[in-house]
């Protein structure tokens, strides 16, 4: 009983609390964990509830604030709401974090590793589950891919952290931190064995599920953040020539609220409208405007506001970056101002308003805006936002490619990449009017205004090594001689920003390269360890 009750709550090596899922109330019955898996109906219902863990977690502050409060350390975000207290944001956001001042980063390091126990659990019981061979292959393989997604994030987080690949009992608690590379290893076997385990596709009710192409996805991607140049090349080529995906027509048609499981999605976390689910899209609450009004709405009717909380805007500096090279798709996609109309729902939100005084900049994330139609249908709007999120996509694979490409001196075939993605927005092409290093920041430029708000973006400033300077891409952009801190504090004329210091203009000016390449371990999980997991340098 003991150790079930550990696995499934997950006191790994780390949790500080535990879960009240479904399979806990069992537990206190007559299931262990040599009888619960004993059907395929079990399997699909621990699995399922992995899914609903690893990416829109059901509870609001386990994963959605830590990864937001990522995008607010880098240079395409504010914390944004001016008008409530920021305590989650500030350590992340300013580089004022500490061991023992993480904010929401705190929550994030917790719940993955109580995702990855559940995993553990999930990978033990169906290898001995006594289903058909197709069942448990593919409800391993989902497991496998999920304890290595939630790994992934764990090691772009904090760099090396403890490897738990068993469900763990009372006296295996106390376990030293792993090197990043082996966590890497570890992520990559599992990829390789869920590559072998799961099917290509999925349809009706399964569609949605990790497949083969996800894992081959998600290799390229970690091997492109370990400069494994020729993996990342051949992973991302594979999934672009074999995995029968195609780039949408529309853009802004990838976070459509009625185009779940689109041509360009290899992997996107599910969403519904239906409370009970439990499976709304926090991030629309969290980032949606704050302080609208029914009367700013042509209706004038309550059924119209979204109640945002304003969270995590966009910088004047991103959408410069969309500005310079005259990207109107993807800026208006990806960036919505006060007063302009909601892209793609211009007729019902003809004059976005809301309450400038609560908003840093002015802006919100269009990625994650719910059109008026959908708010219109929901029974509640807080947590039941029927709007899938992209967790691996096609495009994505075509930037891999092209970085890939380029470190293996490939310059044709890298702009040959970008200039397709470029296309989709109408972009001009960009091959043979630039060379050398050029390229690389071409490729880079192109990842941030394509991927913008989608997770990656402090990861790839972190790992990006400027060829100019030799060093990390986010030591070119904070810290007090970083260009990014030097735009908001001297240059910036943007109305909103400059005029809204509730937020400070010189967000970054505190960034340390000796030590925020990676965030601190939390001292309390530390403490827990009875100090075997030591602290990331300089903390």
């Amino acid at each position: 009983m003991k150790k079930i009750f550990l696995s499934i709550i997950t006191l790994c090596i780390i949790s500080s609390s535990c879960s009240d899922d479904f399979i806990v109330h069992d537990e206190r019955g007559t299931q262990t964990l040599d009888n619960y898996f004993s059907t395929a109906e079990e399997c699909q219902t621990f699995v399922n509830d992995l899914y609903k863990r690893a990416f829109l977690h059901y509870d609001w502050y386990q994963l959605i604030p830590g990864r937001l409060a990522n995008e607010t350390a880098t240079d395409d975000a504010w914390m944004g709401n001016t008008g409530q207290d920021a305590s989650g944001f500030i350590p992340a956001a300013q580089y004022l974090i500490t061991p023992n001042r993480m904010g929401y980063l705190s929550d994030l390091f917790k719940t993955r590793y109580e995702n990855i126990g559940a995993c553990n659990v999930a990978i033990d019981g169906i290898q001995k589950a006594t289903i058909n061979d197709d069942q448990k292959k593919q409800y391993l393989g989902e497991s496998l891919f999920l304890r290595a997604y939630n790994y992934y994030d764990l090691v772009n987080n904090f760099g090396g952290v403890p490897l738990v690949l068993n469900p763990l009992g009372t006296g295996d608690l106390k376990l030293e931190k792993a090197t990043k590379e082996a966590v890497y290893a570890s992520i990559e076997d599992d990829l390789l064995r869920a590559v072998d385990l799961l099917k290509p596709s999925y349809t009706g009710a399964d569609k949605g599920r990790a497949t083969k192409w996800a894992s081959y996805a998600l290799l390229a991607r970690v091997s492109l953040f370990q400069e494994k140049w020729e993996e990342a090349r051949d992973y991302a080529d594979k999934v672009i020539t074999e995995g029968g995906f195609s780039l949408e027509e529309s853009f802004s048609n990838i976070w459509n609220v009625n185009n779940h499981n689109g041509v360009e999605t290899i992997l996107e976390s599910q969403t519904s409208s239906e409370p009970s689910r439990q499976l709304g899209n926090i991030m629309s609450t969290f980032t949606g405007a704050r302080g609208e009004l029914k009367d700013n709405f042509p209706s004038t009717s309550a059924a119209d506001v979204m109640d945002g909380w304003g969270w995590c805007v966009p910088t004047s500096d991103l959408e410069n970056c969309y500005l310079s090279e005259n990207d109107v798709i993807r800026r208006r996609s990806t960036i919505t101002k006060n007063g302009d109309a909601a892209y793609g729902d211009e007729v019902n939100n003809p004059t976005h308003i809301w309450d400038l005084k609560q908003s840093k900049s002015g802006r919100i994330i269009r990625k994650y805006y719910i059109p008026i139609a959908t708010r219109r249908s929901l029974v509640s709007t807080y947590g039941n936002a029927p709007l899938n999120v992209p967790i691996l996509r096609l495009a994505e694979m075509y930037l891999t490619r092209a970085e890939a490409n380029f470190h293996l001196e490939e310059f044709n075939l890298a702009m040959d990449d970008v200039d397709y993605i470029r296309d989709r927005v109408n972009l001009t092409p960009k091959k043979g009017l630039i060379s050398g290093n050029n390229i690389l920041k071409a490729i880079w430029k192109e990842r941030r205004m394509e991927l913008a708000f989608e997770g990656l973006r402090l990861f790839d400033i972190r790992r990006q090594i400027d060829p100019d300077t030799n060093k990390p891409v986010i030591a070119t952009l904070m810290g007090p001689t970083g260009s990014f801190v030097l735009y908001n504090t001297t240059l910036s004329t943007d109305e909103n920003e400059t005029s809204n210091l509730k937020e400070l203009q010189d967000k970054g000016i505190h960034f340390d390269i000796a030590k925020n390449l990676v965030w601190p371990i939390p001292q309390s999980e530390i403490d827990r360890s009875g100090n075997v997991i030591k602290q990331n340098p300089n903390y």
